[in-house]
């Protein structure tokens, strides 16, 4: 699949800014550079240069000067793709940028596909497949957690994990198809206890790493939390005061919000996606109605919800809270449930301590025990207990794992091949546990190698490829 052209991209997003930076890579990729180059230091051809040394001239389009560039020489093996590597750093006018691509373009280059300088490191062993993936995850990555998720993967945490697993098991499948050469001398050349703690020993690292692919996810992807209640209780200034600007329009009419609104922050490192819903009430308002309907639809979507209410409503109301609080935990009982108070600030101290002293009585809101809620006092208007609530809702991650460093499952695609090669492992055990033949055992472990060799790439295919890479962008 390694294809000999020598390709060009831009490798800085599109647009206009201060500089950009065009790339080349493939077995011509000096020559064709050298070509358009003249520098303003040195006579010397690109392709006498050390490698990882950078060129200060013009590129130039026959006698014409294009722009004033840098230029950086990697020489093969020691470049990103394993092959020769230019970049030239350019000012950023997309004039510039189109006129350079293009004159290399003349010269013998093709445009490059999306992620195909990735896949280039791949097939030159520079980068494993799940290395190469996490340059995908290490490029959109918006939050401290997954930032250093796809750093850990990039390094090659994860797949020497794997790498490790596979090697011992391909030694015991090596012996165990030597058995078979030898099956009428009826000789055991695989040691079956040290087999059996093997087996149990890899079992429990891919237990590990299938239940570390829950948190991974929700790093990866962030943690939706949906904000519910009733109209102008201040779902809409919370959401404000947590995203710290006035993303959501607040007033003093029931119903502003008439559709959901969504936003994204970072708290401790992990992503919380927020949704001010449209208030819960009867209407006969038809767009209103929509947006209530559609506040069901993002509880659904939701993996935590916030119930806000007005603490100077709650005595003339409990009862009307009562019945929906119990409404969305009868609907969603997994469903971490953040109850407020908001608006404290319109209470008294006396007001505030007898309100805490409710919330915190199991009888208060009969629906059993009162871990199943978290309350919380709050001011949305004046910031008050906002922290609080921040903190609450990291609570609610497993951080533990992202804290100690441990490898953490974020791709969807490791996740079921490990899951597939557990079962697989589970197949050898019971196999062992069994006293199932050599000729049989060796069948689930094939497939279990086959299932690890997937995810390092040791096993492959060009339809796997495409659709992973069909996901990078061009120039990455």
């Amino acid at each position: 699949m390694i294809n000999q052209d020598t390709i060009v991209a831009l490798a800085t997003p599109s647009g206009a800014g201060a500089i950009a930076v065009i790339r080349l890579s493939g077995k011509d990729a000096i020559m064709i550079a050298d070509s358009c180059f003249q520098s303003v230091t040195s006579k010397k051809a690109l392709s006498n240069q050390k490698t990882h040394t950078i060129h200060l001239g013009h590129i130039i389009d026959g006698e014409r000067i294009v722009d004033e560039v840098l230029v950086s020489v990697f020489k093969n093996p020691n470049s990103y793709t394993g092959e020769d590597v230019v970049e030239v750093s350019c000012h950023g006018s997309n004039y510039i940028q189109q006129e350079i691509i293009q004159l290399f373009l003349r010269k013998g280059c093709r445009m490059a596909t999306a992620g195909e300088f990735t896949l280039r490191a791949f097939l030159n062993a520079k980068l494993d497949l799940s290395q190469a993936e996490a340059v995908a995850d290490l490029i959109s990555s918006d939050n401290e957690a997954s930032h250093q998720i796809a750093m850990q993967q990039m390094r090659g945490g994860f797949s020497s994990e794997i790498a490790k697993l596979r090697e011992e098991l391909l030694n015991f499948a090596s012996l165990i198809e030597l058995e078979l050469d030898f099956a009428e001398e009826d000789v055991e050349f695989a040691d079956r206890s040290q087999f059996k703690d093997l087996v149990e020993r890899i079992r429990f690292v891919l237990k590990r790493l299938i239940d570390s692919f829950a948190v991974g996810n929700v790093i990866k992807n962030g943690i939706p939390v949906a904000i519910v209640g009733e109209p102008n209780v201040g779902k809409s200034t919370l959401l404000n005061a947590l995203l710290n600007e006035e993303r959501a329009i607040v007033s003093e009419i029931a119903g502003t919000t008439r559709d959901t609104i969504e936003d994204e922050i970072s708290i401790g490192g992990i992503g919380f996606r927020f949704i001010d819903t449209a208030g819960i009430r009867e209407t006969k308002d038809v767009v209103e109605s929509i947006g209530i309907k559609r506040t069901f639809e993002k509880i659904d979507q939701a993996q935590v919800v916030i119930y806000l209410f007005d603490a100077k409503d709650f005595q003339t109301k409990k009862s009307k809270f009562q019945i929906e609080i119990e409404k969305i935990k009868n609907k969603y009982p997994q469903k971490p449930l953040v109850i407020i108070a908001n608006k404290i600030d319109k209470l008294s101290e006396e007001e505030k301590s007898k309100l805490e002293v409710t919330l915190s009585n199991t009888t208060a809101l009969s629906t059993g025990s009162v871990e199943r809620f978290h309350f919380i006092l709050l001011s949305a208007k004046h910031k008050i207990g906002v922290d609080a609530l921040q903190e609450k809702l990291l609570s609610f991650v497993n951080t533990g794992a992202l804290r100690n460093n441990d490898t953490i499952v974020t791709n969807s695609r490791h996740y079921d091949s490990l899951l597939k090669a557990f079962e697989e492992i589970y197949k050898v055990k019971h196999g062992l546990d069994s006293g199932l033949s050599g000729d049989l055992l060796a069948i689930d472990i094939r497939q279990a190698l086959y299932h690890f060799g997937e995810i390092t790439g040791e096993i492959t295919n060009d339809d796997l490829l495409g659709n992973i890479f069909a996901n990078f962008c061009i120039g990455k």
